[in-house]
């Protein structure tokens, strides 16, 4: 873990003290109280609307393996989130660690955690312009964007239990080697699919 994901962990923990059981009872039966503490995490950013709050936070929930593994450097991490009173983002990029000499200089990676819902993302891909294909993912509902005007770039957006998750991909090209549209989005699903994985442990642990 990097020392600001650390920092930022320390920061965004909070802990909610339940009301243990009578010490005066403890007392009489020779046994010790029993405290009942259920802990919670406070999200680093939390706006002034009636939302959900962003429970998966890509910058303390992504496992630093899973985005080895989907060829980024978990050190290389840069704050990404967004801010606005209606709605929240919480976000990270990663700098991709494969070179190709020639052909491709470095790609990068941004996943976004929102609360804003599935339909809301929809609307606004489809007002931006973009190309969507619906899809679905680990059994959830997912968009794959690609857009004309951004060229060399692929998202998905994942459809989450408190709005949605933005996976996007972008490369920048070595020299001036045209990339194929067609190939824009190769490899995005199976990163997304990891990051994925992720979301889904995160959310099996917080039932």
């Amino acid at each position: 873990m990097t020392s600001r994901r650390t920092a930022g962990a320390l920061l965004a923990v909070g802990v909610l003290a339940g009301c243990a059981p009578s010490t005066h009872s403890a007392v009489i039966t020779g046994e010790p109280p029993t405290p009942v503490t259920t802990t919670t995490r406070v999200p680093r950013l939390v706006d002034e609307s009636d939302r959900p709050l962003v429970a998966f936070d890509p910058c303390l929930d992504i496992p630093d393996d899973v985005l080895t593994a989907a060829g980024y450097d978990p050190r290389t991490e840069d704050n990404a989130d967004f801010a606005a009173t209606h709605f929240t983002m919480l976000g990270c990029s990663y700098d991709g660690t494969l070179h190709i000499p020639g052909v491709l200089a470095n790609y990068g990676l941004s996943v976004l955690s929102a609360n804003f819902d599935f339909e809301e993302e929809r609307q606004k891909a489809t007002g931006n312009g973009d190309d969507i294909v619906p899809t679905q993912l680990a059994g959830r509902r997912a968009l794959l964007k690609t857009n004309s005007s951004l060229p060399y770039s692929c998202g998905m957006s994942v459809e989450t239990s408190y709005g949605v998750l933005i996976i996007g991909r972008i490369h920048f090209r070595d020299r001036n080697v045209p990339l194929p549209e067609s190939q824009w989005c190769a490899g995005i699903e199976d990163t997304s699919s990891r990051i994925v994985a992720a979301l889904d442990e995160f959310e099996s642990r917080s039932r």
